[in-house]
């Protein structure tokens, strides 16, 4: 008999292991998503590095239109004025068919969505309750419509709902004190830096990122503030008190649509208790985004679970834990560095930064340890 699986959670993580799902096997699943439909808005921008593409090239993510997407060859580094420090060639992990990617999230949404969308995507649902029977999970939603499923997935961020009905443990996110602020603007910019290319620009308690995400000339803009609370109708005025005071020229960048948010990530790596149910995404941990590996690890982690399911290995749940825990912490401690890293407020711990900036990025073992462990996974 044919193995059922119910995902909660429409985002990039429970619509790739949706995917995966469908086109590799034979088992029968559906996607719930609380919301009433996607949001497949123009949005911001993600980054994807060649782990997470080598994954989606199993879904046939060659067929996304290449006017949608972009290959930056190196990440420029520079300090809060503009001053260049050095650049680092993140090409060099590319395979022939698995480049670094940005893109729109709209776009891999667009895409992810597809060949789901019909008959394996329910929207409006939030589960009510969860009992099991006779070996299995039944799931109520608060609609009065059920599922009897034989694994639970979940896959609803970081706040997850379905956590809060399965475990006991708590492991509330914890707020970082610190705000993300994106934007995306056109080619036409007083900055000194090459467009195709990422830029990374570091001040005191803050940095910022521009990218492209696709071959239209636009750029994707994120900025994350420290700051010990969140206002999110005071975003301009923050973005004025503490980066405009450190370098006015980016004023330009923040005239169209900003969105902001609170950056949160989670405490503890916490198992399911449920051998029967899994987390993945931002659902199994999240982390802050000073990596650029939050979709890329939303992606990692539904392939991880689909090979064990596929595979019906009977000891899945722990395999699972074990080995996406230690992946996560690797993440995790390089995410919390560069957080730390890129934020000096004191212009002498700045100026040593960059000194052993440009000598590490010469390094050829220490980048393949820090990114090349992360990006050929």
């Amino acid at each position: 008999m044919k193995k059922k699986i119910a995902i909660i959670g429409a985002g990039i993580a429970g619509l790739t292991l949706a995917n995966l799902i469908k086109k590799n096997s034979d088992f029968e699943f559906m996607l719930y998503e609380k919301e009433e439909n996607l949001s497949l808005d123009d949005g911001f921008g993600i980054q994807l590095a060649t782990n997470s593409v080598s994954i989606l090239n199993k879904i046939d993510f060659k067929k996304i239109n290449s006017k949608d997407i972009f290959h930056p060859k190196d990440i420029d580094f520079f300090t809060i004025k503009n001053e260049k420090i050095c650049d680092l060639e993140i090409s060099k992990f590319n395979s022939e068919y698995s480049k670094y990617t940005t893109l729109k999230r709209s776009t891999l949404i667009e895409f992810l969505k597809d060949e789901i969308y019909t008959q394996h995507l329910r929207f409006g649902k939030r589960i009510k309750e969860v009992t099991e029977l006779k070996g299995k999970v039944l799931i109520k939603f608060d609609d009065n419509t059920n599922d009897l499923v034989d694994y639970v997935v979940g896959a609803d961020g970081i706040f997850s709902n379905t956590r809060s009905f399965f475990e006991k443990k708590k492991n509330q996110p914890s707020f970082k004190k610190a705000i993300a602020v994106r934007s995306i603007f056109n080619m036409n910019h007083n900055l000194d830096i090459k467009v195709k290319n990422i830029s990374l620009f570091m001040g005191s308690n803050l940095h910022l990122v521009i990218y492209p995400i696709n071959k239209k000339n636009e750029l994707n803009l994120v900025c994350i503030i420290r700051d010990k609370k969140y206002d999110p109708d005071n975003i301009k005025s923050l973005i004025e008190r503490k980066l405009l005071t450190q370098n006015p020229n980016f004023k330009d960048l923040f005239k169209n649509d900003l969105k902001s948010w609170p950056l949160y990530s989670s405490p503890k790596i916490l198992p399911s208790s449920n051998q029967k149910v899994f987390y993945i995404g931002d659902a199994f941990n999240g982390f802050l985004p000073t990596l650029a590996q939050g979709a890329g690890q939303s992606i990692e982690s539904a392939y991880e679970l689909f090979n064990l399911i596929k595979n019906q290995n009977p000891d899945a749940a722990n395999v699972y834990f074990k080995k996406r825990s230690e992946r996560v912490k690797i993440i995790k401690r390089r995410s919390d560095f560069n957080f730390f890293a890129f934020h000096f407020s004191s212009p002498v711990m700045q100026k040593i930064r960059n000194i052993f900036l440009k000598f590490l990025i010469k390094r050829k073992g220490f980048i393949n340890s820090y990114l090349g462990t992360v990006y050929k996974n």
